[in-house]
């Protein structure tokens, strides 16, 4: 009776401990897929992105500062 006891505890063992490996091997497999994704999803949105257009003043020259007392005043 104790060699059946024995046998049957270190068979739901091994079960028990391939059953934690298998699952933390497909749980491994699912977050490496799912940052895969992300990954290109983030790559592809980035060069969809408009490029920013730097404006520029057509009359620099026209431009005026000055201090009143209170403060700066930029006149443009």
């Amino acid at each position: 009776m104790q060699n059946i006891r024995a046998f049957f505890f270190a068979l739901s063992g091994i079960a028990v401990i391939a059953f934690v490996a298998v699952l933390t091997a497909s749980l491994t497999v699912t977050f490496a897929g799912m940052l895969a994704i992300f990954t290109g999803i983030r790559l592809l949105s980035a060069r969809l992105k408009p490029v920013p257009v730097r404006a520029k003043t057509a009359r620099q020259e026209n431009m005026r500062v000055w201090n009143d007392g209170r403060g700066t005043i930029i006149d443009l």
